[in-house]
């Protein structure tokens, strides 16, 4: 993929920067609600796999200083820009890695205390004719299962895969997740407006743990009026974390 021009932006009210591609994938409150889940404490190993231009490893680090961060991004266009936004954001201990995480680098296998991903979720449809949104929309060769065990294989024994996706595609998830031997499913549902189906799921899961799951209360988003909810603005702008 070819250099990419790219503006400089501004997420959690002005507390984090991230330089993204002025055409291509472009941030915007996926990677904020998944940082805003992620349970961690100082010093442990995470994982942003696929993490694009670093949206939510950047939103991670503005919540919870002193984790150790590393991304792993397969568009070395969007690795540039990551790598951009972690001295723009001034971040100690945070790394980029070019790489896929459907073939991980050998040497991240089995390290990370917390993995978290914003996987593709297009599993049918025309792809976007952008290709590095085509890359960071459509699951391709590789399946939501695929993506699964893969960020699982770079978790340390009992580490958590925290990861956001569609709503419609929930019950894929969890077979896949009880399938790999992933337990201690937390689910929080994203809701548009009070009222209607969740569009999206943040799913906490822990890597050989077999606690049973947690199907949690949700986030509302919207007012009916179209205006972010005070719990939404909590997180989005004010960089509160999520319950899970």
């Amino acid at each position: 993929m070819p250099e990419v021009k790219a503006t400089t932006d501004q997420l959690l009210g002005g507390r984090v920067v991230v330089r993204q591609p002025e055409g291509g994938y472009r941030a915007a409150i996926d990677p904020v609600l998944l940082a805003a889940a992620v349970r961690a404490k100082a010093g442990q190993r995470v994982l942003d796999a696929g993490c694009g231009t670093g949206a939510a490893m950047f939103c991670l680090a503005a919540r919870l200083p002193g984790l150790l961060l590393s991304g792993l991004e397969v568009q070395h266009a969007y690795a540039v820009l990551a790598g951009e936004g972690i001295a723009l954001n001034k971040l100690a201990d945070t790394f980029i890695i070019e790489g896929d995480i459907l073939r991980p680098p050998p040497d991240i296998l089995n390290t990370f205390d917390i993995v978290l991903t914003n996987p593709p979720y297009g599993d049918a449809g025309t792809p976007p004719p952008d290709a590095g949104l085509k890359i960071a929309h459509m699951e391709g060769e590789a399946d939501v299962e695929d993506w699964i065990k893969a960020c699982l294989a770079c978790l340390a024994p009992k580490g958590r895969l925290v990861m956001i996706h569609r709503a419609d595609r929930l019950s894929e998830i969890l077979a896949a997740l009880h399938a790999h031997n992933a337990g201690d499913i937390r689910t929080l549902p994203i809701y548009p407006k009070a009222g209607t189906p969740a569009r999206r799921v943040i799913i906490d899961a822990g890597k050989g743990r077999r606690s049973p799951d947690t199907l949690l209360g949700g986030l509302v988003l919207h007012e009916l009026d179209g205006k972010y909810t005070a719990a939404a603005e909590a997180v989005l702008r004010d960089a509160r974390a999520l319950a899970l």
